[in-house]
């Protein structure tokens, strides 16, 4: 047991465990009203390198978790990932089919979107087939044998701190997401390194905002129980490429030093994160059911929390 911080002291007990094997852990989940459970190795690097262990720690290592919360009639708020959409299906029509342009082909729906996953060798999709698998159990939990829970399905959270710069508070072989990625390149005044040109889109959303949205699930039971909730903003929305750009033309903004002249390079997949990747082509959440539920929605544009990360 560690201590709290002094003025934390009397309101947050700290306890260190194993969630794999350490014996206290159902007795903690018996202790509290509710459980959110955000234990799992969640980085891209590790997806198709570390397969064993992303599976492990995203699936099994949660049973325990789940069946404690189900057992003892303990509420579960369950994290889970925007990755068990995997790619969309507007991902497999020709690129300049008009379908592409059409919501119902790219924008993700909790209750409705399929999850698309690459073949067995792209063992890229380790981590989202384990997360959505942990996704059908707790479903089942609920169906069959009454639990309680919510199930949040982030959209590129990203903030301060969120993740480490290699060699500075971090390992220093470690691959981090790419908000890091791209902030070490840029401290160390090293071009951007876009994965197959970058053409990836994605949406990014602040940590104050997601956090709020967490909070509304926790002061809402009634509302939040039995739900999936995306929770992401669609108008954040940038390719990699982009990303790189803006967070570019931020950092020079807010450092004083001047863009590298060719401040991006192009690398291939397998070059950056080895064989067996792959990748999804857009993530746009469909904010519809956590608007109506909780009444939420993000607030800070792009530009703005990068310019707050970043300073």
């Amino acid at each position: 047991v560690d201590p709290p911080p002094p003025h934390l002291a009397g309101r947050i007990s700290f306890h260190r465990l194993n969630i794999k094997n350490d014996s206290r852990l159902e007795g903690l989940i018996k202790m509290a009203d509710l459980t959110i459970n955000l234990a799992a190795i969640c980085t891209p690097a590790d997806y198709n390198t570390r397969p064993l262990d992303t599976i492990y720690s995203n699936f099994i290592d949660a049973l325990p978790v789940v069946k404690y919360c189900s057992e003892n009639s303990k509420r579960l708020i369950h994290f889970s990932t925007c990755e068990v959409y995997g790619k969309t299906i507007g991902s497999f029509l020709p690129k300049d089919h008009p379908l592409r342009k059409e919501a119902e082909f790219y924008v993700l729906t909790e209750d409705e979107s399929p999850c698309i996953f690459g073949p067995i060798v792209k063992q890229r999709w380790s981590y989202a087939c384990a997360k959505q698998l942990i996704e059908r159990l707790v479903f089942a939990e609920g169906a069959e044998n009454g639990l309680e829970f919510t199930i949040v399905r982030p959209f590129n959270w990203i903030g301060p701190r969120m993740d480490f710069i290699p060699g500075v508070d971090g390992p220093s072989e470690g691959v981090p997401r790419v908000l890091a990625c791209f902030s070490n390149n840029l401290l160390r005044r090293e071009p951007l390194k876009l994965v197959d040109g970058g053409e990836s889109q994605r949406t990014f959303v602040y940590i104050k905002d997601a956090i709020e949205a967490v909070l509304l699930m926790i002061e809402n039971p009634a509302r939040a129980n039995g739900h999936i909730f995306n929770v992401g903003n669609p108008d954040n929305e940038v390719t990699v490429r982009e990303l790189a750009e803006m967070m570019t033309e931020v950092y020079a903004k807010v450092s004083g030093e001047p863009p590298l002249e060719e401040p991006v390079i192009d690398v291939s997949a397998k070059e950056f994160y080895g064989e067996g990747y792959d990748d999804s082509d857009k993530r746009i959440p469909d904010m519809t059911l956590i608007n109506k539920q909780l009444g939420w929605n993000p607030k800070t544009p792009l530009k703005d929390l990068l310019e707050t990360t970043l300073t």
